[in-house]
């Protein structure tokens, strides 16, 4: 083995040892998100790239959204990984506003050709309802 050969295989070597740290940290880190609201729906919008429908899940619970993606790195034909430093099991919440009532099960999830994933919770239209003032009992 020449010395240009072994200053090779010393240098893939940290790499990809830079690499897994890279991608543990991003890993154990929440997904970046911002939460926003209009008069009839809440939108979280997390940072999803690399991401298909099938790589998510959404899970309402406890007055938060929680998610986790799964993705998988594509083999490229002739390419070695070098530097394997995207986290593959991410995941992410966040809390809604505590004087929003939502209506979870009707929540869409989208993910955006700009590699974000959206998901919008319509509120609970309360305008409808009329006040229930008790119940007149004749005597």
């Amino acid at each position: 083995m020449t010395l240009r050969e072994i200053g090779r295989s010393v240098s893939n070597t940290l790499l990809r040892g830079v690499g897994r740290v890279s991608s543990n940290v991003q890993e154990s880190k929440s997904i970046p998100v911002d939460l926003l609201e209009s008069d009839d729906a809440v939108l979280a919008v997390f940072d999803a790239p690399g991401t298909s429908r099938d790589d998510v899940q959404v899970r309402f619970s406890e007055g938060s959204l929680h998610i986790r993606i799964d993705r998988f790195r594509e083999e490229h034909d002739g390419f070695e990984t070098v530097f394997p430093g995207r986290g593959l099991a991410l995941t992410g919440e966040v809390e809604l506003p505590a004087d929003v009532e939502v209506d979870p099960n009707a929540a869409t999830a989208t993910i955006t050709g700009n590699g974000t994933l959206e998901i919008h919770v319509p509120k609970v239209d309360r305008s409808d309802e009329t006040q229930d003032d008790g119940l007149d009992v004749e005597v």
